[in-house]
This record gives C-alpha cells, structure tokens and sequence, in this order.
C-alpha cells in the first residue's frame, strides 16, 4: 500500500482482498467472533498509510469488509479517530444472504452465502464524499469500475464504457500477476520483485494499464493477456452491471510499460447475480509415503494393501484416495532424488475416522512394511474442509445498499436491462470453431518440442471448475493453435482431464483459445481435492507436454 501510495500520481488505490477460499476462513474467524469476518490485514495496512493517502488525496476502495463490512467501516473510522485524522468511510451491504436464507431458498448448513454485487454502491458512496469505501462480497472489477463510474458519470446504460472498465478491473484485480508475476516467459523480465499494476482510465471506457517508474516486472501485450485469460471462459464475461466481450478487447503496446485496452463492447447484463456459498463439507487428513530406490510401484501396492486391511471394520473412511507420485530418478546421486511420494488423502464426515485411527495404521506399518519406510511428517489429527457451489438469484431480490459516510442509505436498483443467460453447458459458437478449423496450417516440417516453447498459458479456479488459457505469441502461432489445440488433443495431453466436460473457446484478438473443465476441481478448492487444489499450475502442466510443433514457429 505504501508503494502505490508514494511510487507516482494515483487517484484511487484499490485492493482486493477475497477470494472462494478467503470467504470459508472469515466464515470460521465469524462463527468463533461474530464481530470479526472481516480482512484484518487491511487495517494493519491502513494504520500505516491512511494518513498518507488522505494527505495525498487518494481514495480508496476495497472489498476487506468480507462478511462483515459496516464493522469494518466502523474500525476504520476508530482508527482514523486515534490518529487524529478525518476520515469520512462509507461502505456497501446487502451481499450477505445468511440471514435470508429460508426467505430465499438457499440450503441449510451454510457457514456463508455472499451475492457478488456491482459497482454502483461503490459509485455512490464516492460521490458522497467518502474518503475510504469497504464493501463486502462484489464482484472484483467492481472495485474498479465504481471509481470510474463516480469519476465519469457514467450511467447503467453506458455498456460500452461500462465493460471497459469491468476490463480494466480484471486485469488489475490480482496485483502483480499484470506485471510478470506468474507469467509463463518470466526468463525475459526481471520479476524478482514485480510492481504493481494501475489503469488509467478514460471517459469512454478505454485504459492504459501500466506501473510506477522504478518497480519491477514488466507490462506488454503478453502480461496484460495473460491476466485477461485468468478465471474467464468464453467470449462474454457476465457480470451484475454488463457482460464485457472478450473477442472485442484490442490490446496495443504503448510504450515501455504500458498496454492500451479499447474497443470493449458491453452488453445488457444477466437478471441474475451469482452468489458463492460455503459450507463444511466433513473432514480430511493426509499421510505421505516415502518410497525409495528400486521396485517403487510394487512398494505402493504393499502399502496400500497393508493399510487397508489394517482399517478397522466398519471405520474405513468415505473417500480414500491414493496417489503416487514419480519423482525418483534412476541411478540417483541423493536419496531425495531417488525417492517417490504416495499420497493418502482420506475425506469423510465423521472427524474421528480420519483422525487419530488414520494416523494410528500408518504408524504400526513403520516396522512391518516396505523397505526404508518413513513418511515426510507424522500423521496430523484430520482437519475440517469446506465445499463451495454458486447459485444464482434474481438480482431484484439483493438488497443492494450504499451506506454514505453521513449514515444515510441508498437502496441500489438493479440493472434496468438485462439479457437472458446462456443455459448451463452451452457449447462455443459453432461457426466460429468451424473458421479456425478452416485456418490454412502452417507450411513445413515440424518438430517434436514442447508446447511452452511457442505458447503461454494462465490456469485458475472457479469453484469445482478450472480455466486453462493459452495464447500464441504471433498471428502464425494463433493460426496453428486454433487448429491444433482442440478439445480431444487436450485430453491427450492432460490424461487427468480425459473423462471430463470440456468446453473451448476461440478469442481470436487475444490469440488465445480458453478452456473451462468442468469438475477438475471436485468440491473448489477448500474441498483439496486433488494435489494442485485450484489449477494455478495446470497451464505449465499443459506448457510442458511435447507434441509436433512446425519448425517454422519454433
């Protein structure tokens, strides 16, 4: 916060402080303190900076009000109080829909049920004045586009400008990820210690994403498309004010370090909003085998039939799952080296069955099964996991408000022009798959090589789902991967998808193709169901595969 504050000329600091994960931990900090459920660590943050920032004359707006954003507000103003400064807070309600939960048919057992709001609360509370304004559960863009709006005057009926903003917001929305942070050609850029990012916005919509002078990492084309591709999926990006096309975002380099956003076109947004629910889905523990040497798979098969026929009748967890691991090296020069790991991960709704009985069986093995037994840690006693699923709700049903730094509350109406959503599992446009497979191949002989050498990739979560993008660094490159990387050579190369829903989409601008699998995941990631919880490294996974690349690329 410091950095941005003093690194250049800023108006707005944003920060985002939410994610699937954050909501399930502040649901938990809740249920043991029901005044807490907030981001704590924006208001170490701001007991540092907000003196700074008022001096500067630089609002600020985030989403750290979690679950309980007025009592963030209020600790904000306490704050400000014992500094002596003077601090006019508003904040944005309504998201939280625990306490409506019957009225709105949402199912029993959640530990949280948050509404992801639009920007225009966040609007209204800094055309009132408001110096900091913290909302709990909107939408990410939001903490963008509600400056913009308030800046600009913009109103629901101004989509274009609306989506580019929306853009705008989703590339700044995790941080340093727009300036070479987990970016796929990280060698070409110095990203020891990446700034960063901050969008200049304009009156139509249009921005120029860009750093402080000084700091490090990099923005090109390549980053910003990167962060665009993060968690989306096809070409209309849904959200409570506009659906932002995708396949209409031009992007231009600027100069050094800086990247020009225009020709977003915005649509009517859905009746809808989507509203995240958590809830505790049981319990889990881990155990980690050691293997080493020779004979690694039959050294698995003895232990898993060992361990589970030692499981007491009748207590043998719901879920068992086994997963070997083959990091042993041949003719090793260390043993870390010449070793593999078997994961046991045990899930099941009653603590005591993945517990101390689990933990109990691997010990008792230690002197009775393969040779150089040993696990990486001792077994732990089991740990609650979280489940989240979406719903979505009649967008007139939110109660959407804006609470002003003078305590008075707007009512926020929901969009006045919605369109219908696209139904679950809809398919990419038809005619547009049948273009790219009509694209001319490229000429020459090709080379077997790995598709990192000629391609990016940005992998995440959404809940159960993972999103894989991938584009091509040159017009070339994107003809050959629209043709090439289809749906069907994906699971070729991604044997742990090959049985799964996939969905692909063709965003030609960005020279990328954009995938969504569906139930990657299983339960999101606080469920842990599978050894990289929320695909984070599904993309360099994917970069890593070899397969007949044209020389000509290469």
């Amino acid at each position: 916060m410091r950095e941005m504050l003093t690194g250049g000329p800023l108006d707005v600091l944003t920060g985002d402080y939410l994610a699937e994960l954050t909501m399930l931990i502040l649901a938990r900090d809740r249920l043991k303190d029901p005044s807490l459920g907030y981001a704590r660590t924006f208001l170490r943050q701001l007991e540092e900076c907000l003196g700074l920032a008022l001096e500067r004359g630089v609002r600020i707006v985030v989403n750290a009000g979690g679950l309980n954003p007025a009592r963030l507000a209020d600790a904000v103003r306490e704050l400000a109080k014992c500094q002596g400064l003077d601090a006019a807070v508003g904040h944005v309600e309504g998201d939280d829909l625990l306490p409506r939960r019957e009225e709105l048919g949402l199912p029993e057992g959640l530990l949280a049920a948050n509404a992801y709001l639009g920007a225009f609360g966040v609007a209204e509370c800094l055309r009132a004045g408001a110096d900091v304004v913290v909302t709990g559960r909107v939408t990410d863009a939001a903490l963008v586009a509600g400056p913009a709006i308030a800046r600009f005057g913009w109103g629901a009926g101004d989509l274009d400008a609306l989506a580019g903003a929306v853009v705008a917001g989703h590339v700044l929305e995790c941080g340093a990820q727009a300036t070479g942070g987990n970016y796929a050609f990280f060698r070409e850029h110095d990203v020891t210690r990446p700034g960063f990012p901050l969008a200049e916005l304009h009156p139509d919509g249009s921005s120029v994403i860009t750093k402080h002078p000084g700091t490090g990492g990099a923005v090109t084309v390549g980053t910003v498309t990167a962060q665009l591709l993060y968690e989306t999926g096809g070409p209309r990006y849904l959200g409570p004010d506009v659906t932002a096309r995708l396949d209409t975002v031009r992007l231009t380099g600027a100069g050094p370090d800086r990247v020009r956003i225009d020709g977003v076109r915005g649509e009517a947004p859905p009746a809808t909003l989507k509203a995240g629910l958590n809830r505790l889905g049981g319990h889990r523990n881990e155990v980690v085998f050691v293997l080493t040497g020779l004979d690694i798979e039959a050294k698995a098969a003895l232990v898993r039939r060992q361990f589970e026929d030692a499981l007491p009748p009748g207590r043998r967890p719901a879920e068992l799952r086994w997963t070997l691991a083959r990091t042993d090296h041949a003719d090793a020069a260390t043993e870390e080296a010449a070793s593999a790991l078997l994961r046991l991960t045990a899930r099941d709704g009653d603590p005591d069955r993945v517990g101390r009985e689990l933990g109990r069986v691997a010990v008792e093995l230690g002197l009775a099964g393969y040779p150089g037994f040993h696990l990486t840690a001792p077994p732990g006693p089991g740990a609650p996991y979280g489940v989240f699923e979406a719903a979505y709700l009649d967008a007139a049903a939110v109660e959407h408000t804006a609470v002003l730094p003078d305590g008075r509350r707007v009512r926020i109406a929901p969009a006045p022009v919605t369109a219908p959503e696209p139904e679950v599992g809809e398919q990419p446009d038809v005619r547009e798959q049948a273009v790219a497979a009509d694209e001319a191949p490229v000429p020459g002989p090709t080379r077997r090589a790995p598709l990192g050498l000629v391609a990016g990739a940005r992998s995440g979560d959404k809940g159960g789902d993972a999103n894989l993008g991938v584009w091509a660094r040159d017009e070339p490159g994107r003809r050959w991967l629209a043709r090439t990387l289809t749906t069907d050579l994906l699971r070729e190369l991604l044997p742990e998808v090959a049985e799964l829903p996939i969905t692909r989409h063709l965003l030609p601008n960005l020279r990328a193709v954009n995938f969504t699998i569906t139930g990657l995941l299983g339960e999101g990631v606080a469920a842990q169901h599978r050894f990289d919880p929320q695909a984070k490294a599904l993309g360099e996974w994917l970069r890593s595969r070899h397969l007949d690349i044209p020389e000509a690329l290469l």
